[in-house]
């Protein structure tokens, strides 16, 4: 028997009143009715006495779990705890509420229904009687009652009856409607998973007075990118315009509502936010919308948890995500053991993220000396590239540029290269023989190529990285690949030229290569062009303007060797 909680708005109730509400909880409904004629009277008498609305939420077996004062959305049960189901289920729950005044049940109440995934809701349209009751309180009579559930349409969420009597109400077989609700449901979310991926992704932006509209687009678009790469498929993105973010949940609590009932009718299992949250906004956010909260950075490590193949990649990946997670850890570990795993909760893994803080301060104190080992042995590596006078080039620019098949086209290698974000983290490093067309003379230069940058590259990445990006910061000069195509290059650009002037050491000459020129329409390439006349323009892909770009990697390094 659940305790004699009353939830909502308790101001100014009488103690013989509460007690009243409170009695709720000890009546029993038949398991294959939605009410009988006597429950409803009851409810309505009480709410009709406090002049407010009363919800009553029962469970399949007949029980009162909850009674509230205020409406639906006021008393509504928290997400985390709900039963749980998926999407093909419904919350096992129904509810009766009343209304003092005689309407159709507004949309705020119909969302705080989907919300919850209910079985069935029962609105009481109360008015007062003409004579009081004895005991001093005004009766209250059902003057009309409506029914209304949800239905399995992707444009449709719910459907309400026309006004129906109580008797009729009553004949309503529970058990028939929920099974046979169930069971649409059912076969709507079969067919919605042939294709799904292993999580079903709502993406958040919220646009600020700061945000550009275009530069917020490319964003969003990149982030939808991020998130098929990590393996999820993207349902839905739902935007917000505000002056600033919501210190609490981001954007604005009718949003957070709205996420919610997407999350529920869309059958997603993962929501992920454009920008950094706080611990204290996805504890929050994930409380009010019941499946789990991610931003930008966690799906991005999650990527490159799944993409570190050598033993130092493993290191830094794990440095990272403990680093980004330790402040994090304050009732994580229930929300992800309640929620589920997937994107976000690969690496460490879970039962890491559940040790005490220590513990995990002390697992990163031995990551860090081991990358710092790892940054001493490439150093070592990098003096006797310097003591044999082979001058080194490092390939850098924006993820997905095509810097590993442009190594591969130069140097015959075989690294792996794809249209995806982040294909390559662990650096590799190949020689190159070019002959000089100047001095005629063969010349031996070392390519490396690195892990590509993004727009705003966490902070936790940029400190586990650093033995990667140190070669940036070590080699003799740079070559930025530039994806041409790209319709935002330009900022991609200035995305790189930003985290490489954040590095300890100033890095070498730098030569611009514009890649994936047969892409590009015309009147994009002759302005990339006449903006930088000193840039290469390559396909690597397609092998096109590569012995010119040999040429003036023999110039780069020459002007780079008389700088030592």
């Amino acid at each position: 028997m659940p305790e004699d909680i009353i939830h909502g708005q308790l101001q100014g109730l009488k103690p013989s009143q509460i007690r009243q509400i409170q009695r709720l909880y000890h009546q029993r409904l038949p398991i294959d009715q939605l009410v009988t004629p006597e429950f409803a009277q009851r409810i309505a008498a009480i709410s009709a006495e406090i002049e407010q609305p009363v919800c009553v939420y029962i469970n399949r077996r007949g029980q009162v779990i909850r009674v509230g004062v205020g409406t639906v959305r006021q008393t509504q049960i928290p997400p985390l705890e709900l039963p749980r189901y998926g999407a093909e289920r419904l919350s096992g729950i129904r509810c009766i509420a009343t209304q003092l005044k005689p309407d159709h049940p507004s949309d705020a109440t119909l969302t705080a229904m989907a919300f919850q995934r209910l079985d069935a809701l029962i609105v009481l349209n109360v008015t007062r009687g003409g004579f009081e009751r004895r005991g001093g309180g005004a009766t209250g009579y059902i003057k009309d009652s409506y029914l209304a559930h949800l239905v399995p349409h992707p444009e449709i969420k719910w459907t309400v009856s026309p006004l129906v009597s109580l008797d009729l109400l009553a004949e309503q077989d529970f058990t028939d409607l929920t099974n046979n609700l169930e069971e649409e449901f059912r076969r709507a979310y079969v067919a919605r998973q042939v294709s799904a991926g292993d999580d079903r992704v709502l993406l958040v932006g919220l646009m600020t007075s700061k945000t550009e509209a275009q530069g917020f687009n490319t964003e969003m678009l990149e982030l939808a990118r991020l998130v098929e790469t990590a393996g999820g498929e993207v349902v839905q993105v739902i935007q917000q315009r505000r002056s600033s973010a919501h210190p609490q949940t981001v954007v604005g609590e009718g949003k957070v509502q709205e996420i919610a009932l997407s999350a529920q009718t869309l059958g997603a299992t993962l929501v992920v936010f454009d920008r950094d949250l706080s611990p204290t906004q996805v504890r929050n956010l994930e409380a009010q919308i019941g499946i789990r909260v991610v931003d930008r950075t966690e799906v991005i490590l999650d990527i490159f948890a799944q993409r570190a193949q050598s033993r130092a990649g493993k290191l830094q990946v794990e440095l990272a995500q403990l680093g980004y997670m330790l402040p994090r850890l304050s009732g994580r570990g229930r929300a992800m053991s309640r929620l589920g795993g997937g994107i976000g909760t690969r690496g460490p893994g879970e039962t890491k993220l559940e040790t005490e803080r220590r513990a995990i301060q002390r697992r990163i104190a031995r990551l860090q000396q081991e990358v710092n080992q790892l940054q001493a042995h490439r150093s070592r590596l990098r003096q006797q590239r310097q003591h044999q006078e082979v001058p080194s080039i490092a390939i850098v620019g924006y993820t997905n540029a095509g810097k590993s098949t442009l190594l591969n086209s130069l140097t015959n290698a075989e690294v792996y290269a794809a249209d995806q974000l982040f294909a390559t983290l662990d650096p590799t490093t190949r020689r190159l023989v070019i002959t000089d067309a100047i001095t005629q003379q063969s010349l031996q230069i070392v390519l490396t190529d690195t892990v590509g940058f993004i727009h705003e590259l966490p902070p936790t990445l940029m400190d586990a990285f650093r033995a990667t990006l140190e070669e940036v910061t070590e080699a003799d000069a740079l070559l930025h690949v530039v994806d041409l195509s790209h319709p935002a290059w330009q900022n991609q650009i200035q995305s790189v030229m930003n985290i490489l002037q954040q590095m300890p050491i100033t890095p070498g000459p730098i030569l611009l290569a514009f890649n994936k020129i047969d892409q590009a329409d015309g009147e994009t390439l002759r302005f990339a062009q006449e903006e930088f006349p000193q840039a290469a323009f390559i396909s690597a892909a397609s092998r096109l303007g590569l012995e010119t770009l040999r040429q003036r990697l023999a110039q780069l390094v020459r002007y780079a060797i008389s700088m030592r």
